[in-house]
């Protein structure tokens, strides 16, 4: 954790060359989540720069092989399935919005 009277205090700037603009954002929207006071975490700015490392290598593989993945209709129970949950999932978050 990262407060003054811990003794770890950094910077904006120092964090951001520590952990990159991306990590500080992801550690920062995690900080403050909860009805407690927001910590600056330097363990899930960690883990968030790996987790964006792992997603661009997963982009980077799909592009690589996108002429093997399956194209045509998406009309299989699974395609079915996935519009639902979409769905639902939208209207859940239309329904928010609208309060």
């Amino acid at each position: 954790q990262m407060s003054k009277s811990t003794g770890n205090f950094l910077t904006l700037t120092q964090a951001v060359d520590k952990f990159s603009a991306d990590g500080m954002r992801l550690a920062l929207a995690d900080a403050g989540d909860t009805v407690e006071d927001a910590n600056f975490v330097e363990a899930m700015a960690d883990a968030g720069i790996l987790r964006l490392y792992t997603w661009v290598e997963w982009v980077k593989e799909m592009i690589a092989n996108r002429d093997s993945l399956r194209n045509g209709p998406a009309n299989t129970f699974n395609d079915r399935v996935f519009a639902s949950e979409m769905s639902a999932g939208i209207m859940k978050t239309d329904q928010n919005y609208e309060k």
